[in-house]
């Protein structure tokens, strides 16, 4: 905010708003850029606008003495009769837009009349703090109506924009989200209210919106126009037209006591939600009449519905287990219907018909008149299905009533195919038999001469529950759940529903399909082992054309426009930014070989990649040696990796996709494709690039780079080349990704390293540790599009989108599995596709690798992208650009 500002009032009326410290100019808000001097509102600004601006904009006349009175006198209540103008008098400036075509102007309020404090609004036992309010007036024409609620705004203490056109609106209501949205109703001539209305119902963001719309008075002689259009638009109230400050300010004030603060609470509740999704216990809530309303993804695991089977079905229609006491039911009913709390033991039937046991806690909800409204019921799975028969045949033989006593077994609550032991031979006869049959093997298991890792692991987690409390001890059975299953690093998605383009990426990319051989086997459309020998050897590196030259004088930066490159090279970039790059690492003289040998290899190379794929050509393969050698470039990647280090992953860069077919690992497992035959459905297209790469290289001398170093250097460069070539297949992905924060980001976070220094204290240069940062390296680079500029990123975001909608396509015709059902080109959303790719895989893995190699640029440009795929998904927009028609 800076100092107050002071308000002065001309002879002819109109109030300039300047700074304390300055004298003669006029106050400039941070969001006002410097230009010419315009009156707006009676306040002058200054704003970049204005050249823009029409004449008759430009030339109106400012706000006169008349109108700076009845402002004072409406707003100045409590200020002394003396006073000029209330020394916090707000200050609008005016800034130019444009949303898609259609120029926009909007104007916005940044001081306040009152200093107002976020409020505390209280819903349950939740505090919550609401910031202040803020409104949006969208009037086409500045008009008394207008001001009056602009300086009721100003009263109440809300932030005010103002748009004079749909589009100005719209883009100014998804950048602020406000709260209030006033939408002048008056004259259909400016524009259609009711359409504005829609357009911006059609938001996201406009769930927790209150829409008011400013209608014409009615003369005494006009019946009064029913609400119900308006209603039917999208608007919460109507307001009938007073230009009143008084007026407005009542209106707006009611709205925040009224539907703001309620949708306020609303939105808390998101939270609320949040928590029972992620927590392990199982919670179903239900009607006073027992009609299911909520459940969680725990209880969907436990009893194996998908909640769409539930919701909306009342408990008695759901199938019962046999096992309960047959008064049970009625037990708890009495119970909960009387208010009071009921827990105890449980038997649930699963959907699949097995029978199991739970600890039940019901709470009845208060709520409307004094009334029981709901009921939420907190279940705990007891045992594992297989142990259910085992543990009912204890509950009998001990004869206690364990049915209401849900504390009377003290079982490990998640642990898998494992009861306490201690508890169960307190309970039954049978018991010791059970221990004398678990111990000796258990005996057997701790005395193993050969223990791996994770048994340790598992072995010390046993030792430590033996003494620990029930809740530190059900808490390590879960962590023992998690390390016994194969996917350690892998997250678990939700319900496939939730998020298809999610799911679909992940089927697509990280898993080999569904093995389903077809009778068509899937053939490559080109003969994948061309000689150099039929292609023209490209001119040196010191005589390309000058648009050539031009263009990699700039390759170094990360902005370099690969596509440009592309185009002048009549799609052969990879020859030229490879002897570029190769040239500037000294790869020639690391590897003994000539100029003209690299030449010939970079040729063979490319002429191996497909130029009639959309994505997997290679511009994609340049693309990723330019990543990869600008992180190179990085202080603390030069300083972890060694030149034999650097010239595998510039290698490894330029061949990790030669050959690709256009169709991702899945599709060809699935088509039962000669390489996926090959290479046991497992790590397919990685294992052939780098398998055909070695082939093409050494089939003949004048393109084998390798031929003049020694059989050490040799394996220990080609095993380089290999281990980073798989790493981007991304069944792994995760794994990697976590290795590289435990192992280095954790390191470096706890040893307080800065980031300059060059010193070794995390043991990056470890050999295990440099293999960790050179997988980070090539996987960033492999992906790095959403990083791009934007102009860069929406080029391969349709690049890849046409490729994946090629491979669904041809699925279809050849009768094939569909692995990323959402990639079709009817009806695919492409920023619902790139948000899903950057939430799942992207953002986790560049925030690791930028808090090692610290890349702010790039951070910057995907944040930037992201906000451009949300934009167009709040807009609905399936395209890769703003359309005129979103």
């Amino acid at each position: 905010m800076g100092c107050a500002p002071s308000i002065h009032v001309s002879q002819s009326g109109v109030i300039y708003c300047r700074d304390s410290d300055e004298s003669n100019s006029p106050r400039q808000t941070s969001s006002v850029s410097q230009g010419p001097a315009a009156p707006l509102h009676g306040l002058l600004v200054h704003t970049d606008a204005a050249d823009a601006v029409p004449p008759s904009r430009a030339s109106r006349r400012p706000l006169g003495a008349v109108r700076v009175r009845r402002a004072r006198a409406q707003l100045g209540s409590g200020s002394g009769a003396g006073s000029s103008v209330p020394s916090a008098t707000t200050c609008r400036g005016r800034r130019r837009h444009c949303c898609g075509s259609a120029e926009a102007e909007t104007q916005t309020s940044y001081t306040s009349v009152k200093q107002v404090s976020s409020a505390e609004v209280r819903i349950g036992p939740m505090r919550l703090t609401q910031d202040p309010i803020q409104v949006l007036l969208i009037f086409a024409k500045e008009d008394s109506q207008s001001d009056g609620f602009w300086w009721a705004c100003d009263r109440a203490g809300y932030r005010c924009n103002i748009a004079r056109t749909p589009e100005s609106a719209l883009e100014c209501f998804l950048d602020k989200h406000h709260e209030i949205i006033v939408i002048d109703h008056r004259q259909a001539q400016n524009f259609d209210a009711e359409a504005v209305c829609r357009s911006i119902r059609a938001t996201n963001p406009s769930e927790h919106t209150v829409i008011l719309a400013v209608v014409s008075q009615v003369s005494d002689d006009h019946e009064e126009a029913s609400v119900l259009p308006l209603l039917h638009a999208g608007f919460n109230r109507r307001f009938m037209e007073n230009s009143s400050i008084i007026a407005c300010y009542n209106e707006l004030i009611q709205i925040e006591h009224g539907e703001v603060r309620s949708q306020f609470k609303l939105r808390a509740c998101n939270s609320v939600f949040t928590a029972l999704d992620h927590c392990h216990e199982a919670i179903e809530i239900t009607s006073d009449d027992h009609v299911i309303q909520y459940v969680n993804p725990a209880l969907e695991r436990m009893m194996g519905y998908h909640k769409g089977e539930l919701l909306g079905k009342e408990l008695a229609d759901l199938p019962k287990s046999d096992k309960n006491r047959a008064d049970l039911l009625d037990t708890i009913n009495t119970c909960i219907k009387k208010g009071k709390e009921w827990q105890g033991v449980y038997y649930a039937r699963r959907k699949s018909g097995d029978s199991i046991q739970q600890h039940v806690k019901i709470t009845p909800v208060i709520g409307q008149g004094g009334k029981i409204r709901h009921f939420v019921s907190l279940k705990k799975l007891c045992c594992t299905t297989d142990n259910n028969k085992q543990i009912h045949r204890i509950h009998r033989d001990s004869g206690d009533n364990s049915q209401t006593e849900p504390h009377s077994f003290r079982y490990k609550g998640r642990r898998k195919e494992s009861i306490d032991m201690k508890s169960v031979s307190s309970r039954g006869s049978d018991a010791p038999s059970l221990q004398n049959r678990r111990y000796p093997s258990m005996a057997r298991i701790h005395s193993m001469t050969i223990e791996a890792p994770i048994t340790k692991v598992i072995n010390i987690i046993n030792a430590a529950q033996e003494n620990s409390p029930v809740t530190v001890a059900e808490a390590l059975d879960r962590v023992l759940e998690i390390l016994r299953t194969t996917e350690l690093y892998s997250p678990q998605l939700g319900t496939k529903d939730e998020d298809p383009h999610t799911s679909d990426l992940v089927g697509g990319l990280m898993t080999d399909g569904l093995r389903r051989l077809s009778g068509n086997e899937y053939v490559f459309t080109k003969n994948v082992h061309q000689s150099h020998s039929h292609l023209t050897m490209p001119i040196t590196i010191n005589d390309v054309p000058p648009s050539i030259a031009q263009l990699l004088d700039n390759e170094e930066s990360w902005d370099f426009n690969i596509f440009e490159l592309e185009a002048v090279t009549h799609k052969r970039p990879l020859v030229y930014l490879g002897l570029k790059v190769f040239s500037r690492f000294g790869v020639c003289e690391f590897l003994n070989c000539t100029e003209t040998t690299l030449r010939a290899w970079l040729q063979v190379i490319e002429a191996n990649y497909h130029s009639s794929n959309a994505y997997h050509n290679s511009t994609h393969a340049a693309d990723v040696l330019h990543a990869t050698a600008f992180f190179l470039g990085k202080e603390r990647v030069k300083g972890s990796l060694d030149q034999l280090d650097e010239v595998a992953a510039l290698i490894a860069a330029t061949v990790h996709d030669v050959d690709h077919p256009g169709r991702t690992n899945s599709f060809l497992c699935n088509a039962g494709s000669e390489l996926a035959v090959l290479y046991n459905d497992t790590a397919v297209l990685e294992s052939h690039h780098t398998a055909l790469a070695f082939q093409l290289t050494v089939k003949d001398t004048k393109c084998n780079i390798f031929k003049n170093i020694d059989r050490n250097h040799y394996r220990t460069l080609r095993q380089a080349i290999i281990d980073m070539v798989l790493a981007t297949e991304m069944t792994k992905h995760f794994e990697h990704v976590n290795k590289f924060v435990n192992s280095i980001n954790k390191p470096m976070a706890a040893e307080g390293e800065g980031s300059d220094c060059e010193c070794n204290p995390t043991g990056k240069n470890f050999p295990e540790n440099q293999i960790l940062i050179k997988r980070m390296m090539i996987k960033c680079a492999d992906v790095a599009n959403p990083c791009r500029p934007l102009d860069l990123c929406i080029e391969w975001a349709g690049r890849i989108s046409e490729e994946y909608f090629a491979q669904t396509d041809e699925e279809k015709r050849q009768g094939l599995p569909v692995v990323m059902p959402v990639f079709d080109r009817n009806t695919c959303s492409i920023p619902k596709s790139q948000i899903s790719f950057i939430d799942y895989f992207i953002t986790d893995m560049f925030d690791a690798w930028d808090a090692f190699a610290h890349l702010p640029a790039l951070m910057q440009h995907l944040a930037d992208n992201y906000k451009h795929w949300k934009t167009l998904d709040d807009l609905k927009c399936k395209s890769l650009r703003l359309p005129s028609d979103c």
